[in-house]
């Protein structure tokens, strides 16, 4: 019944936990030995984990199952070792697939937050409010770069970026007191009326839209958008804001047919892309979608070619891509950024991005892991989620056979490998595998 919890080192701007001082103390009460790996940058120093009583040992080859939060090296597993991480790999992300197999080669146990799910398949443990919170601060500071850069005056220009600010709470203020200003004061003629969509409605976009309702704002329709944006006198001490779900993203092919989501969901290639249609009157997207290559996409490439050869200076200035699937919905987003460089720019004469705001082209936001900028509030938010089964997970013999896994459901549900095995719900994966590294388990 030992925990361990790896130290996080994909970038300096990774200072989340899987759980935090006050949650390791429970674990400790109930019997639990939990020990982490030292670092210097997490979020919570090493003495408060050491004051609630876990140890601090860069060896955890004791520990029965090491968690951490984004991808563990493959050269870090051990065999027959049990982790749980952020694995990436349910869509058969190529980039992971050596990582996976090398699980599957020494005979591990992987359990992927991303899939700890309840009945209905809602997930339970996530990040995700937390990067549309940070994802939605930062493109407010991109939009405010952008248009610095374009010499106009804006109340985005003094946002900084979210990890920035000491806490979320300040980061807020700052949102509120452009807000306030915008309330006093209008937008710059030039920017009138100004238009922010988001797409999705789950749990990355309603914490986008936390942020962004600390803004005066109109909220429309899609439908209604057209005419919003068209209106006399303009909108100036008010932004305006529109929610894209799926059936303004997609719409069937076959002509006359109404929109059914689940015939959507299952069946994404009886659909065409829709997107494209708003545009036009976005001066700011906001990705919030989860998306495989089965759907449509949102912008493409020649999308953005055709819409800066009809128009000299389109609305469109930034987009934040807080999901970020390179390559995948916003399809200019064409590689990850990090919170110390987030963006660039696409430069749609050229067919290609360069760092930073300016050029001809949409600001780019695609930071792949936007809660590390608010470590605090997303470590303890995340830990309170996973707490309820992390003793559960401890004392689970993971030696005994799938079947017979003693572990609450929806921790069951998350289990991709199984002592080397894939399990049954992801034998698909299987097929991404390169079948010359050895048989397909």
């Amino acid at each position: 019944m030992k925990i361990g919890i790896r130290r996080e080192d994909k970038n300096r701007w990774e200072r989340r936990v899987p759980l935090i001082p006050e949650q390791v103390a429970q674990l400790v009460e109930r019997g639990i030995e939990v020990t982490l790996q030292p670092s210097q940058i997490r979020a919570f120093p090493d003495d408060q984990y050491r004051a609630v009583g876990a140890r601090i040992d860069e060896d955890l080859s004791g520990c029965n199952l090491v968690l951490a939060v984004k991808e563990i090296p493959e050269r870090l597993f051990r065999v027959g070792g049990a982790y749980v991480f952020f694995a990436h790999v349910i869509k058969g992300q190529a980039h992971n697939m050596p990582m996976l197999r090398r699980l599957l080669d020494l005979g591990c146990t992987l359990i992927d937050y991303e899939k700890v799910t309840d009945e209905a398949g809602r997930r339970l443990i996530f990040f995700g409010r937390h990067a549309g919170l940070a994802g939605m601060i930062d493109t407010l500071w991109a939009l405010g770069q952008r248009l610095k850069a374009k010499k106009i005056p804006n109340p985005f220009a003094r946002i900084k970026k979210a990890h920035q600010y000491p806490d979320l709470e300040r980061a807020l203020d700052a949102v509120e007191a452009a807000g306030e200003e915008i309330r006093k004061k209008g937008l710059p003629k030039a920017l009138c009326p100004m238009s922010f969509g988001f797409t999705g409605y789950g749990n990355v976009s309603r914490g986008a839209q936390e942020v962004f309702d600390r803004l005066p704002h109109l909220q429309v329709s899609p439908q209604g958008l057209e005419k919003a944006m068209r209106r006399k006198p303009a909108e100036s001490r008010r932004l305006v804001k529109v929610v894209f779900e799926e059936r303004h993203l997609a719409q069937p092919r076959e002509k006359g047919r109404a929109f059914d989501l689940q015939e959507y969901y299952h069946h994404p290639e009886r659909f065409r892309p829709a997107f494209y249609r708003y545009v036009p009157d976005l001066d700011v997207v906001v990705n919030c979608i989860y998306w495989t290559a089965k759907y449509p996409r949102l912008i493409t490439r020649d999308f953005l070619r055709g819409l800066y050869l009809c128009q000299e200076e389109p609305r469109l200035k930034v987009i934040g891509d807080i999901s970020c699937d390179v390559e995948g919905a916003i399809e200019v987003t064409v590689r990850t950024t990090d919170s110390g460089d987030p963006v660039f720019t696409w430069l749609v004469d050229e067919d290609r991005e360069v760092p930073g705001v300016r050029g001809r082209g949409p600001v780019v936001l695609a930071v792949d892991n936007l809660p590390c900028e608010l470590p605090v509030e997303s470590s303890r938010a995340f830990g309170d989620a996973l707490l309820p089964f992390a003793e559960a997970m401890a004392r689970a013999d993971l030696s005994a056979p799938f079947t017979e896994l003693n572990l609450p459901p929806p921790i069951k549900r998350a289990v991709i490998v199984h002592q080397g095995k894939l399990t049954p719900d992801y034998a698909y994966l299987a097929e991404h595998l390169n079948p010359c590294q050895g048989d397909e388990k």
